[in-house]
């Protein structure tokens, strides 16, 4: 393919080589123009009329930087094609190679040894998780400065896209409504400013750059990133160990996920160690959240830059005969996490509930709806709220609801489809309404929302509103199954303890950041049966450290209320 690369890598300079009356009978790609039927005296026109630009500015991607290899067969079907006469493969070099490039530094050298022009780089963006996209727009800063140093004349670093862009994935070839935000997420009104715009404040005034998760290398630098065997011998920039732990560099403050035992917790540690933010997943025993001295000596120990607090009193029925317990767990627990984080300006994620509303309302209830528990669990999960922002106001408190995923077999719509698969009977409740929320879509927005210092309350669910029933049902018929053996019936036959609200939607004002339900089931159903090596080694390796404190483990965040409805 050495030709076709060298082909390329001309044109790349064509319209440039043309505005600055370099294009002449000696030049590389005079022969491939004059044979497309261009009068050569057109062409000349350009190098007798020069109009170079005052500014070239330069887009550089992830993706910019191509490998073209004559084995086709060894890469995805999507990346064949005929270059220059021969079946190949056209793939970014950075799934490709083992060593990453060098970037766009030497790209503008190059750009400026040739024009003598000065240059900016005009589109500074990827569309990546929130950490990467600092590291990214660090990657590009850096670069910046280093040829800036160098004498080359670079005017100014862009942010691009500064409000963010819908479908720009697929370069707004397909209308899917897929938005990835940059400086600012439009989704909230006024536009939400995220760790992108307080990175560009801290750039442009020359203060240091702060955030922790700066401290982790970008996926296009990470293993895991090839489409094949590479090339060469990659280098380790960053390792897994066997506690679960991602070190993403031995001085990088992690992120502390509490509630080991837990789906979600768990989930947590999974998702940060795909997303190389360095973490400790601890258990009650590695810290008590009802324990002011055990919390303490976990927060002074790790150093952390956030706290997720997935711990907690789960068992709603239960609740109602375990008043003490459940308000320890869910309400004094999370009131001293968030004092102790205040004190040390960690900031905290802790996770709220539906169950804080009484199902009064037919609409979806928004962070303002009045909240009016009916049982023990949503006053406990209320008085968290009210306490928890009380000592830190700087802390997230999410509610959220029902929810599903592809990492534990114990959640509602996968007891669902595996009861009606076999041909069981599947009972739910048809007049009780939730929002249900996708495991990962969760995660993957509480983990930005930390990255951005987010406070308050937020609302976080994959949008809707479904009876249980309804839900099972919608799994079902996507999936394919049959579903004539779901049998829905009201609450009342159900014999609960605690009572639930009828309705119990969510939906935010604060900003919608989670998919619709009907692609979060999609997605659910890719990855249901697929076997995920990490998170069955990440939950083998907890429960094999895993202390009984007092011969009982804390109830953590595993499901929700949905399993009593199964279990009925």
């Amino acid at each position: 393919m050495a030709r076709t690369a060298e082909f390329y890598n001309d044109r790349r300079w064509l319209g440039w080589d043309l505005l600055c009356g370099m294009v002449g009978p000696e030049h590389a790609l005079w022969d491939y123009l004059v044979r497309t039927g261009i009068d050569p005296a057109e062409i000349l026109w350009f190098r007798d009329n020069p109009c170079p630009p005052d500014i070239i500015g330069v887009n550089y991607y992830v993706t910019s930087e191509r490998w073209l290899d004559h084995r086709p067969e060894r890469f995805p079907p999507h990346t064949h094609g005929i270059l220059d006469g021969i079946h190949s493969a056209d793939v970014e070099a950075v799934r490709v190679l083992a060593t990453p490039s060098a970037g766009i530094a030497p790209l503008l050298v190059e750009a400026w040894e040739r024009y003598g022009i000065p240059l900016a780089i005009t589109e500074a963006h990827i569309d990546a998780n929130r950490e990467d996209q600092l590291r990214w727009l660090l990657e590009i800063w850096e670069a910046a400065k280093e040829v800036h140093g160098n004498g080359v004349d670079l005017r100014a670093v862009t942010v691009w896209s500064l409000l963010g862009a819908f479908d720009w994935n697929s370069l707004v070839t397909q209308n899917h409504g897929y938005y990835e935000s940059g400086a600012f997420d439009v989704r909230s009104t006024p536009p939400r400013p995220t760790a992108v715009a307080r990175m560009m404040r801290e750039m442009s005034s020359g203060a240091p750059l702060s955030h922790p998760v700066l401290r982790g290398q970008g996926w296009w630098r990470r293993p895991g990133r090839w489409l094949c065997q590479p090339v060469a011998t990659p280098d380790a920039v960053g390792s897994i160990t066997a506690d679960g732990h991602t070190l993403v560099g031995t001085d990088a403050a992690p992120l502390l996920i509490t509630g080991a035992s837990g789906t979600l917790g768990r989930a947590f540690a999974h998702i940060c160690r795909k997303r190389n933010i360095a973490y400790r997943l601890l258990s009650r025993h590695d810290m008590d959240i009802g324990d002011a001295a055990s919390v303490a000596r976990a927060l002074d120990l790790h150093k952390p830059w956030a706290v997720i607090n997935t711990a907690g009193y789960v068992r709603v029925d239960d609740a109602e005969n375990d008043v003490a317990r459940c308000m320890r767990e869910n309400a004094e627990g999370p009131a001293l996490l968030a004092a102790a984080c205040a004190a040390r300006n960690i900031h905290l994620t802790t996770f709220s509930s539906d169950l804080v509303f009484d199902g009064a309302q037919d609409t979806p209830y928004v962070e303002s709806s009045p909240a009016a528990p009916l049982g023990v669990y949503g006053r406990s999960k209320l008085e968290a709220e009210r306490r928890v922002l009380d000592a830190h106001p700087g802390a997230l408190v999410v509610r959220t609801s029902a929810f599903f995923g592809p990492w534990d077999k114990h959640n509602f719509v996968t007891q669902a489809l595996q009861a009606l698969e076999r041909g069981d009977a599947f009972t739910a409740t048809s007049d009780l309404v939730v929002s249900a929320t996708y495991v990962p879509d969760l995660v993957h927005a509480c983990l930005d929302l930390a990255i951005d210092g987010e406070a308050g309350i937020w609302h976080l669910a994959n949008g809707g509103a479904v009876s249980w029933a309804e839900l099972a049902r919608l799994a079902a018929d996507k999936a394919g199954i049959d579903a004539s053996r779901l049998e829905a019936k009201p609450a009342a036959d159900c014999g609960y303890v605690a009572a639930r609200p009828a309705y119990a939607a969510l939906s935010s004002e604060r900003g919608i950041l989670l998919p619709a339900l009907d692609n979060a089931l999609a997605r659910y159903l890719e990855l249901r049966n697929q076997h995920d090596p990490e998170m069955e080694e990440l939950i083998r390796t907890m429960e094999t450290r895993q202390p009984q404190a007092g011969g009982q483990r804390q109830m953590e965040q595993t499901t929700p209320e949905a399993l009593q409805i199964q279990r009925h």
